[in-house]
């Protein structure tokens, strides 16, 4: 169960995140929302790495700001960008680290690391250094990280972007495959149209809750109005 309590956040001087409440406990939850929207904050607060001005994020009772330990069991983070998030010179480094983090021993971390490895059929992987890795292969190096620390949440925060085609449905398959819940942030419609609920975040305020179908045509039919446009193809253009 995912709970948030009037969660309000300021970033500069900017109102990020205006009192945000929810209960979730679906499998799939995507968050929706503009460039500039709160999504990312969010996502930050719910992983415990922003605390919030006022309010809380609490995920199975426990509070993600107060209590890091807590934080890194329940919640593993997916960011957009892995060069932000890639620390370690090898992929067994990479994915070792959090696990060490956790309190495991470094010859079961290794074990673990080798697990997680074969697991994606990536077991040659082991000593290859990250620098030399695509943006895709590197994505999939942090979801392999976060997998192997065995969350009961995973946060997406737009993990998609800027990958070619090819790469990014195999991501999606892999996301697809986890026995996790998710909560995927994103401004892409068409990647959570299966998901079991969404919620549009606008100007830090959540605008709409409930199922995609719905939730989904109030926020293209925004876009297409902000955008001037009949298709919403056309902005990604």
């Amino acid at each position: 169960m995912l709970e948030l309590r009037n969660v309000s956040v300021k970033l500069g001087g900017t109102q990020a995140l205006r009192q945000i409440s929810v209960r979730a406990a679906e499998r799939r939850i995507a968050i929706v929302g503009r460039n500039g929207s709160g999504k990312t904050t969010l996502a930050r607060v719910i992983a415990g790495l922003q605390t919030p001005d006022e309010g809380s994020a609490e995920i199975g009772g426990r509070d993600m700001a107060r209590d890091r330990k807590a934080a890194l069991r329940a919640v593993g983070i997916l960011f957009q960008n892995p060069d932000h998030q890639i620390i370690f010179p090898t992929v067994e480094e990479e994915i070792a680290f959090g696990l060490v983090q956790l309190g495991r021993p470094r010859a079961e971390a290794a074990t673990e690391v080798q697990a997680i490895l074969a697991r994606f059929g990536k077991s040659h992987w082991a000593s290859a250094p990250t620098h030399g890795l695509s943006q895709g292969q590197k994505q999939l190096v942090c979801l392999m990280s976060v997998l192997a620390m065995q969350p009961a949440l995973i946060v997406l925060d737009e993990p998609y972007s800027g990958l070619d085609i090819p790469t990014r449905l195999q991501l999606m398959r892999y996301v697809g495959e986890v026995e996790a819940s998710v909560l995927h942030i994103t401004h892409d419609p068409e990647s959570v149209r299966h998901y079991d609920r969404v919620i549009w975040i606008d100007e830090g305020a959540i605008r709409a809750d409930g199922p995609p179908a719905e939730v989904l045509r109030q926020f293209e039919a925004q876009m297409r109005l902000w955008g001037g446009c009949d298709d919403l193809s056309d902005l990604a253009g």
